[in-house]
């Protein structure tokens, strides 16, 4: 749930943040983008990179290339939310070929066995669907960007070599049926951060008794963000051609809203820029408008400090040893970060 602004009552209006027109020779910000079929994680950043004319450019959340859907770009000081949004869960829609698994898990691999056409009824279908529902422990694919002993899996794999891998800890918040004509199954999945949807759809086909591997797939959410408000790059390029920058890129000051909002007096904006610890004395105004002494109901909560004029300066937690909130990420975006 969202928090309300609200202001004290002894206050003025709480300060709006600065348009993004005023901010965008820094481009710091958050853009969805709609990833196309071949095309790498690292593909997209270089494009936004040359678009942007800015090489501080990075992903939250790699796609496979024969993967299609949302990719969060994150473009200048966006770069160091990385915590904040790699723990998102994930949402995606895809195709599940039944018949024989393969060895990357996908339609790339070779097949590990003879054809079966021994296809499931719906009724076991949707058992076996409902068997990989809450925590399950889950083998990442041969062919994976996973590190082991800091290579990726995948070299391994094109070695020939085969690695034992401990299995992951991930969670499936829904695994739905939305059509099925055999060999086809068409589904929807909402998972935990790190969820392979290979190794998903290859442990089904293992479950049923026919092997399976993953055919098609789309990344339609990546928590709060929809890829209904995605951009495909080519419509990305006409938008930075018109010098419409607002129409795709989120700015900081927008991001993480679930999080207290704290605004600072100057003297509290100098403090939280040289990662010093902030104090009631500090605070202009904190939306919602607790008590600076009940702010935290835990020490892990986290806040957004902003300067009197509404620019994001860092993000802090309430130190354990006082009524203090001490910055731990100082972004402060007045500087810019090209």
């Amino acid at each position: 749930m969202l928090l309300q602004e609200t202001e004290k009552s002894t206050g003025g209006p709480i300060p709006e943040g600065p348009k993004l027109s005023e901010i965008m020779t820094a481009r710091d910000g958050i853009l969805l983008v709609h990833k196309p079929l071949h095309l790498t994680s690292h593909d997209v950043v270089d494009s936004i990179r040359e678009l942007l004319k800015t090489k501080k450019v990075g992903h939250f959340g790699t796609l496979d290339p024969l993967a299609t859907g949302l990719l969060l770009i994150a473009v200048g000081k966006a770069t160091r939310l990385f915590p904040f949004f790699s723990k998102h869960d994930k949402t995606y829609r895809g195709r599940i070929r039944l018949g024989f698994s393969t060895d990357t898990f996908d339609t790339e691999g070779k097949p590990m066995s003879s054809e079966s056409k021994s296809y499931p009824d719906q009724i076991k279908l949707e058992q076996a669907m409902r068997s990989f529902l809450g925590k399950i422990d889950q083998i990442p694919p041969p062919y994976s960007a996973k590190k082991h002993r800091g290579r990726p899996m995948y070299a391994y794999a094109r070695q020939n070599k085969q690695i034992k891998t401990q299995p992951i800890r991930v969670v499936i918040h829904s695994f739905q049926l939305l059509a099925y004509e055999p060999p086809h199954i068409d589904v929807d999945v909402h998972c935990s951060s790190g969820t392979y949807i290979r190794s998903l759809a290859h442990d089904l086909g293992q479950a049923l008794g026919c092997g399976a591997h993953l055919a098609r797939l789309e990344r339609t959410a990546i928590g709060s963000f929809s890829i209904d408000k995605s951009y495909r790059l080519e419509d990305l390029k006409t938008l930075v051609q018109k010098n419409n920058y607002e129409a795709f890129l989120i700015p900081l000051e927008s991001l993480l809203p679930e999080m207290s909002k704290i605004i600072l007096k100057e003297s509290g904006q100098i403090l939280a820029q040289n990662g010093n610890m902030i104090f009631a004395e500090n605070i202009q105004k904190a939306v919602p408008p607790d008590k600076f002494s009940s702010y935290a109901q835990s020490e892990d909560q986290t806040y957004r400090l902003f300067s009197p004029e509404g620019s994001l300066i860092a993000f802090a937690r309430k130190d354990p040893d006082g009524n203090g909130l001490h910055p731990f990420l100082v972004i402060d975006t007045v500087v810019s970060d090209k």
